[in-house]
């Protein structure tokens, strides 16, 4: 089958990609505390708070192979006031994961007959985290694109394959495959994105066939027989779905999945000093506090969170940095701190003057747009950015982004659960 969008730019480092489809797959499909369905039901609520149609509509897939209820898709109305009582977190820590409180955690925990426990709050969050931050990668290396309507500016609803990324594992064929492809095509890494693309739309165009269709044809069959059994028609209000043509479409209005859509991110340093304080990484890190409450609470996703994390910053890029004028460990290290600082969490041991130095304005305007609307991201911003760096450069970029995001979320909302334990 194809080779999903996302796993096709991570291939450029292939070792960071092995470790992210191991931590993606036990995320999403491995023995957990949350329901297979309400995992992807999560991975959809997340993925819409930045309007990503592309994660979207791949988890709504999901969702259905999962045994997941159609009328779920047709909204937050429509889903158990569990899940709904989720989105309050989701929202905030999408855009202004500093507002995150002990109360918020509290109240999750304590609503009766829909309270979350601990460890299924744990495992929520990180899919919450994991989904924000995938979302700033898929606009950020272009993965919504559409090659044929109007270049790299323009966003495609969706093209749908018969392999889904987050169902691939470490040791699979389709990991192996990327590995196999990317020593094999050599590819420059000086080489335009636009004739990157095209190789990749005629691959798409020539491997996409019968097994796609068999694929998409068993999803509506599973669809329209869960939807009979409910006693209502499956086509109502399910957008997602396959229109009368038996075509699957994208879904028409995410705004079904959100609430408080003008909610968004605002710049921590303009937030009101009584309100919030910065994060220090002195008092509450991922090393010392989060990665040991994590693992404790949903078992070994620590471990593959921490290997991820460590994998990113272990990644080359004597290139990039030197183009820079800088060391690789001095150039990742700003763009990390930049990420963080932007969502209030602050470094003693650093001087924040060396990011003015080290990243130059269009890199840094890019870095903040990805980061805290990826939504927003448009292709003037995109061709800037991509002029001054090799394709696996700019992919090392966007793999900082999603890290560096990632642990942002989680160090907040690890940090309320602490405090709501003691």
């Amino acid at each position: 089958g194809r080779l999903e969008a996302v796993t096709q730019q991570m291939g450029y480092h292939p070792q960071y990609l092995d470790s992210f489809l191991k931590m993606q797959h036990y995320l999403m499909h491995m023995d957990g505390p949350l329901p297979f369905d309400c995992r992807h039901y999560i991975a959809i609520m997340a993925a819409a708070r930045h309007q990503c149609r592309y994660l979207v509509n791949l988890h709504v897939l999901q969702f259905l192979r999962a045994g997941g209820d159609p009328q779920w898709l047709r909204g937050l109305e429509f889903i158990p006031p569990k899940l709904r009582n989720l989105n309050e977190i989701n929202k905030i820590l999408a855009h202004r994961p500093w507002l995150i409180t002990k109360e918020h955690i509290e109240k999750l925990l304590k609503i009766s007959e829909w309270s979350w426990s601990l460890a299924e709050l744990v495992h929520a969050v990180v899919l919450l985290a994991h989904c924000h931050a995938l979302a700033s990668f898929v606009f950020g290396c272009g993965c919504e694109q559409d090659e044929g309507l109007g270049g790299r500016g323009s966003l495609k609803p969706l093209s749908l394959g018969n392999q889904c990324f987050c169902e691939a594992t470490a040791g699979n064929s389709c990991s192996q495959e990327l590995l196999r492809i990317n020593r094999k095509r050599s590819l420059d890494s000086c080489m335009e994105l636009d004739s990157l693309r095209e190789r990749m739309q005629r691959i798409h165009v020539e491997t996409e066939g019968r097994e796609e269709m068999r694929l998409l044809q068993q999803d509506r069959e599973e669809a329209g027989n869960r939807a009979a059994e409910h006693h209502s028609d499956p086509s109502v209000g399910l957008s997602p779905l396959a229109d009368p043509d038996g075509e699957v479409t994208g879904a028409t209005n995410l705004a079904c999945y959100t609430q408080d859509p003008d909610f968004g991110y605002q710049d921590f340093a303009r937030r009101d000093e009584d309100q919030t304080q910065v994060f220090r990484v002195q008092d509450y890190s991922w090393e010392d506090h989060g990665f040991s409450l994590v693992n404790r609470l949903y078992s070994d996703i620590g471990h593959l969170l921490d290997e991820k994390f460590r994998m990113v910053d272990g990644l080359q890029s004597s290139a990039m940095a030197k183009r820079q004028g800088c060391e690789p460990s001095v150039f990742k290290r700003g763009i990390w701190n930049y990420i963080h600082c932007m969502f209030g969490i602050r470094y003693d041991d650093y001087d924040y003057a060396e990011v003015n130095q080290l990243l130059e304005r269009m890199l840094k305007v890019y870095i903040k747009t990805v980061t805290c609307y990826p939504e927003k991201t448009n292709s003037e911003m995109f061709d800037r950015f991509w002029k001054q760096f090799k394709h696996s450069e700019k992919v090392h970029v966007n793999l900082l982004i999603l890290e560096a995001r990632m642990q942002a979320e989680l160090l907040y909302a690890l940090q309320a659960i602490t405090q709501y334990m003691i």
